[in-house]
């Protein structure tokens, strides 16, 4: 029975070293969902912003000048390694470390380099899955009930969605939600862009992509993010971030609904999913002059706010310290291990971590790695974490006196976010909370947080 090597979504970075293996590559690979791209030293040639899966195919002959270190590729790219080297078709220990198990000839034939990408591009996609069965939302608290109500009514829209939201929060984890509960695109890719990490000068290249020979060192043809995201969902997050002139240029894709890439004069037709995020208040940058309003309209089709993990509670924060600490120690250990214990549920729902879930994890982790190490939930180690991290917080406001707080540590964001819904609801609590999609109480307690009063009493707000 013949193997069935068609390969879809995976992108091939290829470090040739003294050999001359691309365009090799390049033909062994016409006619798949497969993009083609030279790494160059000890990084790959375009971001790794994409979710596709990717592998590494190297020439052993950068190892001569002691430039490659297998271990910390696949740390730093999370891709496998497949060796190109002069070497017998059997495997060669005296020739190979045991790490390098996936071997081809320098002479390899298209079919073997077909058969044994596809071979690992399996192999990433069942891990893949594996990893996001793991990944499971919590969500015990009414306001993420309440929002995971919202995602599944408009997962199936095809309009742009924004999403708001404190730093850290898991708006790109919304993001994926609503991606992976459409229909249509969510067999498609799922491609995040970190708006706020484009360097300046590339946008054109990244996001509209180039021809072959566009340019010196273009020596492939390029897929730029549109290009990447079409069949499925383009995230753009921390979208407040892009400057003006290129806010114009993502508009004009957006309504034309087709990319040309640089180098190019034909027009790709495109259709895919926009989801933006932002933890700026966009409507306060529309006022300022920072952010086309134009755009703003474009992408706020569908708006739904991310709590954060104050307004969560201690429900949520306890489970997501218990899911990212057994990552890191690790399921064989975690059965010998006795349960989370109490003092340490306890201090976790007690502190306020202004970083969100982001920083609730780096806790987790650090905790993790401890008892991994030592054996034991040792409370005088674990409790020096718990200091440090309470040292490095700003504490929840909890009434008059305790509002002489620290304003650099404010997300100014959220704050301005908040300030512009009581300005555009006249300050009525209770139509702002609506048009946020928080309660009244959740709408209050940010209020106080942020120090924002008007003649209203606190009674009312309850």
């Amino acid at each position: 029975m013949k193997q069935n090597t068609r390969i879809d979504g995976l992108d091939i970075h290829v470090w040739e070293g003294k050999a001359d293996i691309v365009e090799r590559v390049v033909r062994a690979m016409s006619g798949q969902d497969v993009d083609v791209l030279r790494a160059d030293g000890t990084s790959i040639s375009a971001p790794r912003e994409s979710e596709r899966p990717a592998v590494a195919i190297i020439s052993v002959s950068v190892i001569d000048g002691g430039a490659f270190v297998l271990r910390d590729w696949e740390a730093r790219h999370s891709m496998p390694v497949v060796w190109v080297g002069a070497a017998p078709r059997e495997r060669d220990p005296s020739m190979f470390p045991a790490d390098y198990a996936h071997i081809l000839p320098l002479d390899f034939t298209g079919a073997e380099l077909r058969a044994m990408v596809a071979k690992l591009a399996q192999q990433l996609r069942a891990h893949g899955e594996d990893a996001h069965e793991s990944h499971a939302l919590i969500a015990h608290a009414e306001c993420m009930q309440a929002l995971l109500r919202e995602v599944d009514t408009f997962a199936d829209c095809d309009t742009s969605v924004l999403l708001h939201g404190e730093t850290g929060v898991g708006k790109e984890r919304i993001a994926q939600l609503l991606h992976e509960k459409h229909t249509r695109f969510g067999a498609g890719p799922f491609v995040p862009v970190n708006c706020g990490a484009i360097p300046d000068g590339l946008f054109e290249s990244l996001f509209f992509g180039h021809a072959k020979g566009s340019f010196t060192g273009a020596v492939l043809a390029h897929k730029g993010y549109f290009e990447q995201a079409n069949g499925g969902t383009l995230f753009l997050d921390e979208i407040g971030d892009l400057p003006l002139y290129q806010q114009v240029k993502l508009l004009r894709v957006l309504e034309d609904q087709a990319v040309t890439r640089i180098g190019s004069a034909t027009p790709v037709r495109l259709e895919f999913r926009l989801i933006a995020a932002s933890n700026k208040c966009l409507p306060q940058l529309v006022k300022d002059g920072a952010f086309r309003a134009d755009l703003y309209y474009r992408l706020a089709v569908i708006e739904l706010s991310i709590p954060s993990l104050e307004e969560r509670g201690a429900p949520d924060k306890i489970a997501l310290f218990k899911t990212f600490v057994s990552e890191v120690i690790g399921r064989e250990k975690l059965d010998v291990l006795p349960e989370l214990p109490y003092w340490l549920a306890d201090a976790v729902a007690d502190i306020y971590f202004p970083g969100n879930v982001r920083e609730l994890r780096n806790l987790a982790e650090r905790v993790g790695v401890t008892v991994r190490q030592l054996g034991a939930w040792d409370e005088s180690r674990v409790k020096r974490l718990l200091v440090l991290a309470r040292n490095a917080q700003t504490a929840p406001v909890d009434g008059v006196s305790d509002m002489l707080v620290d304003r650099s540590k404010w997300d100014m964001g959220e704050r301005n976010r908040v300030l512009a819904a009581l300005d555009a609801n006249g300050w009525r609590r209770q139509d702002t909370a609506q048009y946020l999609g928080i309660s009244r109480k959740v709408l209050w307690e940010k209020m106080r947080k942020f120090q924002m009063f008007d003649e209203e009493p606190e009674t009312r707000a309850m």
